[in-house]
């Protein structure tokens, strides 16, 4: 499901008019395995569709944590799961925001599964990458039979960012 909020930042992105590509790969698994999606984001044309050295990394499994975060560009920004990752950078130009995306929605929602909905909230609170209306847009369009869940989901991401910069 990571990997689906991956696809709902891309579509975020062309509804505010910015160019986007989004790849994703996953493991065998059907569900729990290991997920990574690349969201490309210009204002301008994209030449080349993959992500090199991200501007921006956000890690919710100590896996992803290990296998990507050398690549994250230096003045980078990282968003780590603080209760499923231990990050152990020491680069200073890298802004670092831990925050317990799982346990929030687990906590507060529920679920686990709405973890990357809670991510995807507090990415666009730090970032400012997409606008608030495009997100839920493109929560709307995804998971329309759970757009109240989602929507909460969201809220609490951005919230978090007040609790955690």
């Amino acid at each position: 499901m990571y990997f689906s909020a991956g696809f709902v930042l891309g579509q975020a992105c062309l509804f505010d008019r910015k160019n986007a590509t989004q790849t994703q790969s996953y493991g065998p698994e059907a569900r729990g395995g290991a997920c990574h999606s690349d969201v490309v984001i210009s204002d301008d044309d994209i030449d080349y569709p993959n992500i090199i050295k991200p501007d921006i990394l956000v890690v919710m499994s100590q896996d992803a944590y290990n296998k990507y975060v050398n690549d994250l560009k230096k003045g980078g920004i990282l968003i780590i799961d603080s209760k499923l990752v231990e990050q152990r950078i020491s680069d200073p130009t890298i802004k670092i925001y831990e925050m317990p995306l799982t346990e929030t929605a687990e906590k507060n929602l529920g679920n686990s599964i709405v973890a990357n909905v809670v991510m995807l909230g507090a990415l666009i609170a730090v970032t400012n990458i997409v606008s608030t209306e495009s997100l839920k847009k493109s929560i709307v369009k995804r998971w329309p039979r759970f757009v109240e869940l989602n929507f909460r989901a969201f809220q609490k991401g951005m919230d978090l960012e007040k609790d955690y910069i």
